[in-house]
């Protein structure tokens, strides 16, 4: 069984009213590469992710007496909203299991939708497995997140928009889980332009379509900031697509990943979660590979936790040398601690914390060591303060892990 053009314009006239036709906007922000990059933003999805598109073409083929005894999904983010978004529309009983650590942001957004949500297990597949119980105990239609034909189907028609939107496209730069969402795009784009070129994005810890394409054993596993596309197995349907219209696959690390969520949000002044800023990972990481030619990736999801952005964002201050920690080595004497602080003000930095020391370091008893972190413009601008200092006779030296970029 495949998907066919056919079944995903047949999908878009099942969507049409039901969700958003969600832009294509240039990504003004991003232009310094030299491509001309489109985005498709699926994060602004009525759930926050493009999942409520397969769910609801699913859900919406069910037989009438299917409908009445409901339906289950197992998912710990967004298909678990896509499908309960989708019940809701339709008016059918919607069961999902999530894992029992679930953030509890993520469980109350799926009972927003009506649906019930039972925590079991600790793990996904612990999760699956009850989930497959109860479906056989309550006859529940089980509801895929990406191996399944109307699901690949409903998440095509993202290729169709992109493509009315702009014709001109020579290149689709798309995340993969499961293998949905590129299968169905490729399946659209290929058929409306067959010269296009279809790139997948996997996190380098779950490399799993590009490893079951070529044959070499599984590898995926680890701890990913794009938990969307964590998929240790891709769907075998998917698979198949892939096989035949997927032109290649760039594998992104972790830092790469946590790079484009912040450039996303300080240069086009977009929320993506990590599965959702893949494709501006890859094409950041092979800028050369896509110079000149009109670009577009899919923003596939803006469902990051508040306190894991909060992070990020954190991390990328320090990384461009706008947040920086440094150690001074002063006198324990009245006065020095104002002079530190005062030499860092004329410089223009600002102090954001301070940690002076006086027991606990390795230190000569008449001396201290103190910490302060600074928020300063650049890297640059950090090589000024701690210059400054150590001309003032104070010994500063800069802490931290990662050395800034520019340092």
């Amino acid at each position: 069984m495949t998907v066919t053009l056919a079944d995903i314009e047949s999908a878009a006239a099942l969507l049409e009213g039901r969700i958003v036709k969600t832009p294509l906007v240039p990504a003004v922000g991003l232009d310094e590469w030299g491509i001309d990059l489109h985005l498709k933003l699926e994060n602004l999805q009525r759930t926050g992710s493009f999942k409520a598109r397969g769910a609801y073409v699913r859900m919406s083929r069910l037989p009438a007496d299917a409908m009445r005894q409901g339906v289950i999904a197992m998912s710990a983010g967004n298909h678990a909203q896509g499908v309960a978004y989708a019940a809701q529309q339709l008016g059918i009983p919607a069961t999902i299991v999530m894992p029992e650590q679930t953030p509890f942001t993520k469980v109350e957004r799926t009972r927003r939708y009506g649906a019930r949500v039972i925590l079991k297990g600790e793990t996904l597949s612990e999760s699956a497995a009850f989930a497959e119980q109860v479906a056989a105990a309550e006859a529940l239609t089980f509801v895929h997140p990406y191996n399944d034909a109307d699901v690949i189907a409903g998440q095509g028609t993202i290729g169709l928009e992109m493509l009315a939107a702009l014709p001109a496209l020579d290149v689709l730069v798309i995340p993969i889980g499961g293998g949905g969402l590129i299968g169905g795009i490729a399946t659209a784009a290929k058929a409306l332009k067959p010269g296009i070129e279809i790139i997948g994005v996997e996190a380098a810890l779950y490399p799993s379509m590009q490893e079951s394409l070529r044959g070499s054993p599984p590898s995926s596993g680890g701890q990913t900031l794009a938990e969307g596309i964590a998929v240790k197995i891709p769907g075998a349907l998917n698979r198949e697509i892939a096989a035949r219209l997927v032109d290649d696959i760039i594998l992104v690390d972790e830092s790469a990943i946590e790079r484009a969520v912040q450039i996303l949000i300080e240069s086009q002044k977009l929320v993506a979660e990590g599965a959702g800023a893949a494709g501006i990972a890859a094409i950041m990481s092979r800028p050369e590979r896509f110079s000149g030619r009109t670009v577009g990736t899919v923003i596939c999801g803006g469902n990051i936790d508040s306190r894991l952005l909060s992070s990020v964002l954190l991390r990328g201050l320090a990384r461009d040398g706008k947040l920086v920690r440094i150690r001074c080595e002063i006198s324990d004497s009245p006065g020095v601690l104002a002079k530190v602080a005062g030499l860092i003000g004329q410089c223009g930095g600002n102090i954001v914390e301070i940690y002076h020391q006086r027991l606990f370091y390795n230190v000569p008893v008449k001396l201290a060591e103190l910490d302060a972190v600074i928020e300063t413009r650049s890297a640059e601008h950090m090589r000024e303060i701690i210059a400054a200092l150590n001309a003032a006779g104070i010994t500063a030296r800069l802490l931290g892990g990662a050395t800034p970029e520019g340092w």
